[in-house]
């Protein structure tokens, strides 16, 4: 729900600290292409501050957008994408491929009529195509690998690009997931809060994920307000970390 959360007047909704101001979550993935030079973007997921969170970044282009599934609170930016896909059609004469598994990939259409619609006739509607989501999907020579987990009851998709791994909205991890996150430097995994909830990692639960991978640093994402940045950070090994809006880490893709 975004922290300060609507209506809240908790310790951490009212918290000085910019840490404790946190937009819903994504992440972009960024690497100079080469041989060309050229910058490359991927997004994972385009919840509804992802205009914000671009405008902040600085990012002037998109690639491709990775969606881990069809919850509001990672695709309900995707029209946000209407000025970066005309730039996209300008600049390599097609529209930006949205990557989504198929129950993901109904949501956005049936959200998104008018974007997808054959019918659909708005003039400047975003120029975007839907592709399937695979178990290895490629982008300018890097490559994507869909991880399996659990939401709840919903099956949805984290990643891996290269030394790192980005799962968000997890509950449960499938034991052949574990396999694919052997030998990560960077693990961004999902800890919602201590308390136990149906569809969401506590922050233990998320402890115990990132001992068994085994990441040189994990960083804790997808946090309510139940969790004040630096009195739980104190709690916390050095090596597993709350995230904050706006932080940058280093891969190798």
């Amino acid at each position: 729900m975004g922290v300060p959360t609507l209506g809240c007047d908790c310790a951490v909704c009212t918290s000085p600290d910019p840490r404790d101001r946190r937009l819903r979550p994504s992440a972009a993935v960024r690497w100079k292409e080469p041989g060309t030079g050229v910058e490359r973007v991927v997004v994972i997921d385009t919840g509804p501050d992802f205009r914000e969170q671009m405008l902040r970044a600085g990012i002037p282009r998109v690639d491709a957008i990775f969606y881990t599934h069809g919850h509001a609170d990672h695709i309900l930016g995707m029209d946000d994408l209407r000025p970066l896909s005309f730039k996209a059609l300008r600049e390599s004469g097609g529209p930006i491929p949205l990557y989504a598994a198929p129950d993901a990939a109904e949501v956005l259409r049936r959200v998104f009529d008018y974007t997808f619609s054959e019918q659909a006739t708005y003039p400047n509607r975003a120029r975007v195509r839907i592709e399937p989501l695979g178990e290895r999907n490629t982008v300018h020579g890097v490559q994507f690998l869909r991880i399996p987990l659990l939401h709840g009851e919903m099956k949805i998709a984290g990643f891996r690009f290269g030394n790192a791994a980005y799962l968000t909205d997890v509950s449960a991890i499938p034991e052949p997931s574990f396999e694919l996150l052997v030998g990560l430097d960077q693990l961004v995994l999902s800890a919602l809060r201590h308390k136990p909830h149906p569809s969401h990692a506590t922050v233990e639960q998320a402890l115990g994920w990132a001992r068994r991978i085994g990441a040189r640093q994990t960083w804790l994402i997808h946090i309510a307000h139940d969790l004040g940045h630096e009195a739980t950070n104190r709690t916390l090994p050095a090596d597993v970390q709350l995230a904050y809006d706006g932080q940058t880490v280093p891969v190798i893709l």
